[in-house]
């Protein structure tokens, strides 16, 4: 079995992002600009936000963090992306979920314009994500698919299971799948026979946040197995696939952590310079 290494892959994607974003700056004599809000104390947001200043200064992007309490009006967080949108040093807007609940996510993610939604969570860009448009495409399911891209090059005709229909990962992988000419079923915790849709898939992409849902007799020999979930357990952090039985029989398979978690972060840094090529045209 093939262990899909996330850091590694997301490491080599760096690398290459490192020379396009020194090659636009000899282009254009600046670079690309990320900028991140993060609201309130959230240990896992706080790393998550740290991580990405970190993988951002590292590929050469002008990198900014703003930064609000728990108690911050819905409207400032409204105003200062607004202030942003219009800033032409800003390539990339990032607000880190979750928000404090008297905050309108909604309205937050339809604040940002969408040449600057670095997320993918712009309703025009999944719109233009499911017509096969140009878009930012969200970053978890951007990176599943450049994993599963790497394993199997030529996707064209493979059956693929979705286990999982969140707007952040199910869907939008979904939609990546059909572009390759996959014959996608997308299924949820709540589809009859779960075990007998997964074992007849070439491709699984369990993103359902339940702990080892996807058992080793649910998925037929040299399937690609990726694991988006990360559940915290008494045995400490696992995925959404029971890691010990499926590697018995799949073709290759990602770990948690270490298999999606590093591409994620990896996309999130070749969207922003995408959003920037684009206002450059």
């Amino acid at each position: 079995m093939i262990l899909i290494d996330g850091k590694k892959a997301a490491a080599e994607l760096r690398a290459e992002l490192k020379e396009e974003v020194a090659e636009l700056k000899s282009k254009h004599n600046k670079v690309p600009g990320l900028t991140v809000i993060l609201i309130g104390d959230l240990t896992p947001s706080q790393i998550y936000v740290r991580n990405k200043e970190k993988s951002a200064n590292e590929v050469g992007l002008k990198s900014e963090v703003i930064k609000y309490p728990d108690s911050v009006e819905e409207k400032t967080v409204l105003e200062k992306i607004q202030e942003l949108n219009s800033d032409e040093t800003v390539s990339g807007i990032l607000v880190q979920l979750p928000l404090p609940k008297h905050i309108d996510k909604q309205k937050v993610i339809e604040a940002i314009v969408p040449s600057k939604d670095v997320d993918g969570f712009h309703p025009m860009n999944v719109g233009n994500l499911s017509s096969g448009y140009e878009s930012s495409i969200p970053c978890t399911p951007l990176g599943c698919y450049l994993l599963i891209k790497k394993i199997e090059p030529n996707l064209s005709g493979k059956k693929a299971v979705v286990v999982g229909r969140s707007n952040l990962n199910g869907k939008p992988m979904t939609q990546l799948l059909l572009k390759e000419n996959c014959t996608v079923t997308i299924t949820h915790s709540k589809t009859k026979d779960l075990k007998a849709e997964c074992l007849e898939a070439d491709i699984i992409v369990a993103a359902v946040g339940i702990p080892e849902l996807v058992r080793g007799d649910w998925v037929k020999k040299d399937a690609i197995v990726i694991d988006v979930g990360i559940n915290k357990t008494d045995n400490g952090i696992v995925g959404d696939v029971h890691f010990d039985e499926v590697s018995k029989n799949a073709k290759a398979l990602t770990p948690v952590p270490g298999g999606v978690g590093p591409m994620t972060i990896a996309c999130l840094l070749k969207n922003t310079i995408e959003c920037f090529k684009r206002s450059q045209l």
